[in-house]
Parts: C-alpha cells; sequence; structure tokens
C-alpha cells in the first residue's frame, strides 16, 4: 500500500527539497555504471536527481517512474527524450522488459508494505540486475512523527483522522536484509545513516515533505491546513531540527 499523498506540490517540492537532493546524489555516487545500462528511477520526483542519472547513462536510458501526475509533470522539464515516463504505484509497478538497475531514493518508506515492493522490484530486474536504493530509516524523523501525532489529537483535528492508515515505514536495516532475501535477491547490503537537518523554510519544507498525507485529509480550505501545520511547527523546538535518519539499500538479483 503505497500511504504518499495522491498529488503532491511538485513546484514546491522541487525548491524546498535541497536535502533530498543532496543525498540522492551521495547515493548515485556509490552507483557503478558502465553507461549503457537501462534505469528504472522508482519515485523520480520532480526529476533533479533524475537528471544527474541521465547524464552517467550516455549511451543508456531511464524509466522514471512515479505515482504523482504533478510530479511526473515537473520531471519533464529537467529530463529529455531518453526519459520514458511510466505512473504508476511502485506496489504495483510493472516493466515492458527488465531492466540491468533499479535506482530510487527518499520513497520506499510511503509504501508500507515493503514485502511486495520488493518483490515487484526483484520481478522488474533482469537477471544480474540491480536494486541502489535509499530511504528513510528506523528512526526517521521521530519527533516530528511524534508531534503530528499530539496535534492529530487535538479537539479540531481528531475526526479528521479517525481511521487513517499507517503512514510511513521507516524500517531497520537487519529487517530490510530479511526481506529482501526473503523475496530472492542476494548480495544484500543495508546499513542506516542519520541526516538530521534544519529547513530554512520550516513550515513551508513540512507542509510539502511530510504531512502530505495529513492535509490530504483535511477539509480543502487553506485555512484548516494552515492552523495544523502551524500547530505541527510549533510543537518542534526552534530552529527546527528534522532528525532525518536514511536506510541505504544495495541487493542483486541472482543471474541465471
Amino acid at each position: 500500500m503505497n500511504a504518499g499523498p495522491l498529488d503532491w506540490d511538485a513546484e514546491t517540492y522541487d525548491r524546498v527539497s535541497d536535502p533530498q537532493f543532496e543525498w540522492g546524489m551521495e547515493v548515485l555516487d556509490r552507483l557503478e555504471l558502465a553507461g549503457e545500462e537501462v534505469v528504472l528511477d522508482a519515485g523520480c520526483g520532480s526529476g533533479r536527481v533524475t537528471a544527474e542519472l541521465l547524464k552517467r547513462l550516455p549511451d543508456g536510458r531511464v524509466i522514471a517512474v512515479d505515482g504523482s501526475p504533478a510530479m511526473l509533470e515537473r520531471a519533464r522539464k529537467y529530463l529529455g527524450e531518453r526519459v520514458t515516463f511510466s505512473h504508476q504505484n511502485l506496489s504495483d509497478l510493472e516493466v515492458e522488459e527488465p531492466v540491468d538497475v533499479v535506482f530510487s531514493t527518499a520513497t520506499f518508506h510511503w509504501i508500507t508494505d515493503h514485502e511486495r515492493l520488493f518483490s515487484r522490484v526483484h520481478a522488474a530486474l533482469r537477471p544480474g540486475g540491480r536494486l541502489h536504493a535509499q530511504c528513510g530509516g528506523a528512526g526517521n524523523v521521530q519527533k516530528h512523527a511524534e508531534a503530528i501525532a499530539r496535534v492529530s489529537q487535538r479537539g479540531e483535528f481528531a475526526s479528521y483522522f479517525e481511521g487513517m492508515p499507517l503512514m510511513w515505514n521507516f524500517a531497520t536495516a537487519e529487517e530490510t536484509e530479511r526481506r529482501l532475501l526473503e523475496v530472492g535477491f542476494t548480495s544484500v547490503r543495508t546499513w542506516l545513516e542519520p541526516k538530521p537537518i534544519r529547513p530554512k523554510h520550516s513550515r513551508e519544507f513540512i507542509r510539502t515533505v511530510t504531512l502530505g498525507p495529513h492535509l490530504a485529509r483535511l477539509s480543502a480550505e487553506r485555512e484548516l491546513q494552515d492552523a495544523f501545520v502551524d500547530a505541527v511547527a510549533d510543537e518542534m523546538d526552534e530552529p527546527m531540527t528534522l532528525d532525518y535518519v536514511r536506510l541505504n539499500i544495495e541487493a542483486r538479483r541472482p543471474g541465471e
């Protein structure tokens, strides 16, 4: 199940997501490429990291997948003819032909069923293909999540969040390794990495990057959404620090 918002404010995300871009570049720098591979970017977002990936594939191509039409539209402004765009939920990922690499940053934690996710990624890879990814891991934005939970229980907001499903899946390195092995991956390597940040425009950042599922459940009126964002921000220390923890994932589908 995808727990993220049905769509995103792609223009604002593109402007405020420097931390996600920087982490994505670190992950990309660890990915060894010959330059002729077919790489599926699972959760391409606004396309900033995808554009850098494309530069490393002079004789290859990229399949950019995202569940947000707005993100895909924004990504088209960055990317050229060698990119194929696909609007899909990663829980149901399908490809016409197996790919050499599935690359992903800042996305997998929005998929609550990681067993299903990894099974679909495994099926999308050719024999010998690689998974190279990073997402939120165990302990990610813990204090922020606790602030969201407190505000969600307040009288003016509580009714909107009754029966709300799990929002994120911040898995440990150990359980992620187990899930990958169970669906057939080998050469599995997983590890956690603390990445705390202080966003420059904290309210705009959390509205766009972390609070999408909650704001989607509130009235469409901007006033109520603004009140929720302000209440969550007020629960955080100043200057706001978000205690990000990144889960790094490297694995391979066995060759034939």
